[in-house]
């Protein structure tokens, strides 16, 4: 497997853990036992974001594509999310909305799930 592809496929998972983090919560009104996978990853999605850091998976990318010659600068979402959804450079502020917004998000996901079950 070349480095290239391997950080691709870093990319497809980093991607995938991004989704769920922010939507995964919706899945819990089919599976329950969903939740114990969720929170943490949620939890950790909105770390990441509030406290400016930068997801494990951002570098173990660059190493790969690095090996191969390329790489990038930045985290993860800065590289590409942000230039799809939003012009400019990723700005801590900006990792604090988006970490609000998963928890919020997340918040009104997890209270709608509570409330469904006390019914």
């Amino acid at each position: 497997m070349s480095n290239q592809f391997a950080a691709d496929l870093v990319v497809l998972l980093h991607f995938s853990f991004i989704l769920f983090v922010v939507f995964g919560g919706l899945f819990i009104f089919k599976w329950r036992w969903l939740a114990w996978l969720h929170l943490p990853a949620a939890a950790w999605g909105a770390f990441i974001e509030l406290s400016g850091g930068i997801c494990p998976l951002t570098p173990l990318e660059n190493k790969l594509r690095a090996a191969d010659g390329g790489g990038y600068s930045g985290d993860f979402i800065e590289h590409y999310i942000i230039p799809i959804i939003y012009p400019g450079e990723l700005t801590h502020q900006m990792q604090i909305v988006f970490g609000t917004m998963v928890l919020i998000l997340n918040g009104i996901i997890y209270g709608l799930w509570l409330t469904r079950r006390r019914q």
